[in-house]
């Protein structure tokens, strides 16, 4: 079981990662700030959980857990910026593309901060499978 909650959180930090690099680097997204940090949150998950998922690692939550968790925090922020209008005067994007823009908007619920939301829920749950399987 342990196994298997390290290579399924590896693999969605995969996912997303190629996810946010597809949205950049081949259809033109420009990233704003708040998608920059959900980037810089996401990305070192790649690799802390694949070492961990190759070495057997059952420590690892207790680096991964907080990364993934302020991940959800601050997607789940982002998207309230996009989704709830009165939050607009709260946004933390000053300059450069706006944090409540949506490149994408998928029946009418998913956007960029939403699958990144799903991505760290996702970790976040198998880390703590993994704590719990400890």
């Amino acid at each position: 079981m342990v196994n298997k909650a390290l290579l399924f959180g590896w693999i969605t930090s995969i996912i997303a990662m190629m996810g946010s690099l597809f949205f950049s680097e081949q259809m033109g997204f420009i990233p704003c700030t708040l998608c920059w940090y959900q980037r810089i949150l996401m990305y070192p998950l790649v690799f802390l959980l694949g070492m961990a998922f190759y070495r057997n690692d059952k420590e690892i939550y207790k680096y991964v857990l907080p990364m993934s968790v302020f991940g959800m925090l601050l997607s789940g922020y982002h998207y309230a910026l996009q989704k709830i209008p009165s939050m607009h005067e709260f946004s933390t994007c000053t300059s450069g593309v706006p944090c409540s823009g949506q490149y994408i908007n998928w029946l009418g619920f998913v956007t960029i901060p939403f699958l990144s939301f799903i991505g760290f829920t996702v970790i976040t749950i198998s880390m703590l499978v993994l704590w719990k399987r400890k």
